[in-house]
C-alpha cells in the first residue's frame, strides 16, 4: 500500500527527533560558551549550503519581501538556539531538552495566530497537560540548576514562535534556499548581539553565553561542531520543513517532544546524568511525554490551512 504524504511526513519528523537527541549531548560536550557554539553551528551549515547551486537557484526565485520574512525567522532560530545551549551550559543535557516540551503549550496559543489556524480547545488541553510535569522537572533538580529550567522555556517559546512562521510560509522556497537563508540570517543575528552579551551580567556572569566568536575552536570542539552541523543540524533542519508541508505545528511539536526520551537516554549512557536528578524529575518528565502519545490515539485529523499558506507549483516541484 503506497505511503499517504501524511505518514511519510510523520516518519521524516521522528528521523529528524533522532537527530535532535544528538543534539543536547554534543552541545554538553562542546566546550564553547553558547553563543560561539551556535555561531559557529549556523557558519558551518550555511558555508555548506552556499556550495549547493540548487540553493542559489531558490534565492534568485524568491521576492525580496520573502526573503526578509525567512531572515527574520532566522533571528528567532539562532535566539532559540542561543537559549537553549546556554540552558545546557546552566543545568544539563536532560534538563534542557525536557524544556522543550514547553512549546506545546506556546504553540497551542501560537500557531492560531501565526499560521492562521484554527483555534482548539483540545490542543491547548494537550498543551497544559505538560505542566504538572514540569512542576516535577522543577523540583527534581538542584537549586542550582533552575536558571537553566527559566531560559530552556525561553527557548521553547522561541522555538513555538519560529515553527509557526514556518509552517505559513513554508511552501513559499525551496527547503534548501530557506535553511540557508535563515541560518544565514541568524548567524549575523548572533555577529550583531556578541558585543552586547556581556552587558548582561545574568547571562555573562555565569560564563554560560558569553565568548569570543573569533578565536577557532580546537580540534575536538571542531569535530564534534561538524557532526552537530552536519548531522543534528542541515539533514534534519531541511528535512523537517518537507515534513512540515503535510503536517501542523502543533503536530511536530507533539513530536518533538519525545527529543527528551533519547537527549535523556544518551546522557545516562554518555555522560553519566542521572546521578544529578532526582526520581522526581524523571516522574515528570514522564508526565510530559504522555502527550505525545494521547494526541495520535485521539486520530484528530489534520486541519485545513489558510489559503494564504496554500504553495505555488514552483515550491511542490522542489519537494519532489
Amino acid at each position: 500500500m503506497a505511503m499517504t504524504d501524511t505518514r511519510k511526513a510523520f516518519l521524516q519528523i521522528h528521523f529528524c527527533v533522532l537527530l535532535w537527541g544528538f543534539t543536547a549531548i554534543l552541545g554538553k560536550l562542546i566546550s564553547l560558551p553558547a553563543l560561539p557554539l551556535t555561531w559557529w553551528r549556523m557558519l558551518i551549515v550555511v558555508v555548506l549550503l552556499a556550495l549547493m547551486p540548487r540553493v542559489w537557484r531558490g534565492l534568485r526565485a524568491m521576492p525580496p519581501r520573502l526573503m526578509l520574512s525567512y531572515a527574520g525567522i532566522g533571528a528567532l532560530v539562532a535566539l532559540h538556539w542561543l537559549t537553549f545551549y546556554g540552558a545546557i551550559k546552566l543545568s544539563n543535557a536532560s534538563v534542557a531538552a525536557t524544556c522543550m516540551a514547553l512549546g506545546t503549550v506556546f504553540i497551542a496559543l501560537i500557531e492560531p495566530w501565526l499560521a492562521h489556524t484554527r483555534f482548539s480547545k483540545r490542543e491547548l488541553a494537550l498543551g497544559l497537560l505538560v505542566l504538572p510535569g514540569v512542576v516535577l522537572v522543577v523540583g527534581g533538580v538542584p537549586q542550582g540548576m533552575r536558571l537553566g529550567i527559566a531560559v530552556g522555556a525561553v527557548s521553547a517559546l522561541l522555538v513555538a514562535i519560529f515553527g509557526s512562521l514556518n509552517k505559513r510560509l513554508v511552501e513559499h522556497g525551496d527547503p534548501l534556499a530557506v535553511t540557508a537563508l535563515e541560518l544565514g540570517a541568524g548567524a549575523l543575528t548572533l555577529t550583531v548581539l556578541a558585543p552586547l552579551l556581556p552587558l548582561l551580567p545574568v547571562l555573562s556572569d555565569s560564563g554560560a553565553f558569553a565568548g569570543d566568536l573569533l578565536v577557532p575552536p580546537n580540534l575536538r570542539d571542531t569535530l564534534l561542531l561538524l557532526a552537530l552541523a552536519v548531522a543534528c543540524t542541515l539533514l534534519p533542519f531541511t528535512l523537517s520543513l518537507f515534513a512540515l508541508r503535510h503536517m501542523s505545528a502543533f503536530a511536530q511539536q507533539l513530536a518533538l517532544n519525545l527529543e527528551p526520551v533519547y537527549a535523556i537516554v544518551l546522557a545516562i549512557l554518555l555522560l553519566g546524568e542521572q546521578r544529578e536528578l532526582t526520581p522526581q524529575f524523571y516522574l515528570g518528565v514522564a508526565i510530559i511525554l504522555a502527550a505525545v502519545f494521547i494526541h495520535p490515539l485521539l486520530g484528530k485529523p489534520q486541519r485545513m490551512r489558510h489559503p494564504e499558506v496554500l504553495g505555488t507549483a514552483e515550491a511542490k516541484g522542489a519537494a519532489e
